[in-house]
């Protein structure tokens, strides 16, 4: 099987990549960090190939392009990602947007390309990587969660969309993951997993093609709990944890 992997210079994208070059399948990793890529490439050595695709992911006009010289794909790993860490400051527009770019349209830029192609030949596989933070909004965080549940919105559409098609559309919402982004969270952070157990747990979900997979499981329990109650307790919670 050949795997696009965004965001593969660190963090899950790189365990992932590590995890599937194990089982010996053609990887293609994408990132903006060619050194980081070269590392991992010479370390890599059970791969079957492994493709370098050297972009940042909000340039779309070249994002494009280099998708378009990559062939085969048969599934891809929607990894790349983006926080501001957590403040209470308005968020200024340069950086909302750039965060959306990132964590959603840029998927639709890669999509773009790789969905004539699933139809086509009537199969692949598109992992969405979203985040159980899309599920309940923190003031601190607000264009990080909003960006995150409009991706859900996306994901959830798109295996509508093409299940016809022989695509199978998987959304994965993690908890908290040790990655350059949770590295700048100052507050001690619930049921922290380490990067290669919360990669080890995508990998398995995607190899049992769960539709909807939020983790870890007690985590998301108490969110949906959360969730149940109403408004005015939920607005007194949320106050007391600022």
């Amino acid at each position: 099987m050949k795997i696009l992997v965004t965001g593969a210079s660190s963090g899950i994208g790189e365990a992932l990549a590590r995890l599937y070059a194990k089982d010996g399948h053609d990887l293609v990793l994408l990132a903006r960090r060619e050194d980081r890529l070269e590392i991992l490439k010479s370390e890599l050595i059970e791969a079957k190939s492994v493709e370098l695709v050297v972009v940042d992911v909000i340039d779309f006009e070249l994002l494009q392009k280099k998708i378009k010289l990559v062939s085969d794909i048969d599934m891809v790993i929607l990894n790349a990602g983006a926080s501001l860490g957590h403040s209470l400051e308005i968020t200024p527009f340069c950086d909302f947007k750039k965060l959306y770019d990132i964590n959603l349209l840029s998927n639709h830029a890669i999509l773009e390309v790789l969905l004539p192609q699933f139809c086509a030949k009537k199969s692949g596989k598109i992992v969405f990587i979203s985040s159980l933070a899309s599920l309940i909004f923190m003031p601190t965080s607000v264009a990080y969660s909003s960006s995150k549940r409009a991706l859900n919105a996306y994901a959830e559409g798109m295996r509508y969309k093409y299940k016809n098609d022989g695509i199978k559309v998987i959304n994965i919402l993690p908890g908290f993951i040790k990655s350059e982004m949770t590295d700048k969270n100052s507050f001690k952070m619930p049921f922290f997993l380490s990067t290669e157990n919360g990669a080890k747990r995508i990998y398995d979900a995607i190899k049992k093609e769960k539709i909807f997979y939020p983790f870890p499981l007690r985590f998301y329990l108490i969110i949906s709990l959360f969730k149940l109650l109403p408004q005015f307790l939920r607005d007194k919670i949320v106050n007391l944890l600022l």
